[in-house]
């Protein structure tokens, strides 16, 4: 609760960043690159909140400021990659110096309106990933991020011309493929970690459908499992679909479906109650579900048994 007291100061251009953090001003209103290099030591007030009206990229390195996410605070010694969407709050925790090395990459929403990534963005599930599930680089991949954040530097301190907004859109369109490519390669090294998660999943979810816990307070969401194993959905549910194929969303309907075709046939209960039972608000919810998946309706199943 004492973090919910610290001031929130909303920052909506990215002039209005530069211009507050004493960053050079933008040579394009839309997009920026900032070397930490290249800027004097600076320390960020650490009693603020801060919620960005636009995208944050940061790759960071050598690093003593630990980031402050929620009531948490991640200290990051190494070079990783940070995402940002725009709206989160964020605050700097102890120590708040601006990275002696690295890049921060920011660009807003208006950028990209109106082109195919402006749809596409919101399936980088990593921009709401949380800061201790940040990208670990390795040296070729940290190499081959720069190259591109190098490239969208120099574009974006060109005149503006026709082809600038194509140029720099496909470039980030291009950071971001790498970035997502490498987080599958982090979930496939931490395997045998996630292997765990998923074999622990299997029984939090065993456990959840035989209690009384159902009927009580409905399905779980994607969101209370993710709490129980420390991880953010978005993270969570990604991971899963990386080891497994299949959402956490897909996880909690598969076992609604096995929970229901035990009740449709080893008892008597109308699909109502069954829908009920099983923490639907309304039968018709369950019945599109269970046909969408097995690709008949409740009762067809049952007299398929009868």
């Amino acid at each position: 609760m004492e973090e919910s007291k610290q001031p929130l100061i909303r920052i909506n251009s990215i002039t209005e960043m530069c211009k507050g953090f004493g960053f050079s001003k933008p040579t394009h209103p839309l997009i920026s690159v900032i070397r930490f290099e290249d800027l004097p030591q600076r320390f960020v007030e650490t009693d603020n909140r801060y919620s960005m009206g636009f995208y944050t990229i940061m790759l960071k390195e050598d690093c003593k400021t630990k980031i402050k996410y929620g009531q948490t605070n991640y200290d990051f010694d190494e070079g990783v990659m940070l995402f940002m969407a725009p709206g989160q709050v964020v605050s700097a925790g102890e120590g708040g110096e601006i990275p002696e090395q690295g890049w921060m990459l920011i660009f807003h929403p208006d950028l990209i309106l109106g082109y195919p990534l402006g749809e596409k963005i919101s399936e980088y599930g990593f921009f709401y990933y949380e800061f201790n599930e940040a990208l670990i680089l390795s040296e070729i991949e940290k190499e081959t991020i720069e190259s591109i954040l190098e490239k969208i530097y120099h574009e974006s301190r060109l005149p503006i011309d026709a082809s600038s907004q194509d140029i720099l859109i496909s470039q980030v369109e291009l950071l971001l493929n790498y970035c997502n490519r490498y987080y599958k390669r982090q979930f496939i090294v931490r395997k045998p970690d996630s292997s765990k998660v998923v074999t622990r999943l299997e029984t939090v979810l065993k456990q959840y459908f035989n209690s009384s816990a159902l009927a009580e307070k409905g399905m779980p969401t994607v969101s209370s499992l993710a709490e129980q194993f420390h991880m953010s959905p978005k993270y969570f549910s990604d991971m899963l679909k990386m080891l497994t194929g299949e959402t956490a969303q897909q996880h909690i309907h598969n076992k609604v479906i096995e929970k229901a075709k035990l009740l449709l046939t080893t008892t008597e209960l109308s699909v109502s109650e069954i829908s009920f039972q099983l923490g639907f608000e309304y039968a018709q919810s369950f019945n599109k579900l269970f046909k969408n998946k097995t690709n008949c309706s409740p009762l067809e199943y049952r007299r398929s048994f009868n």
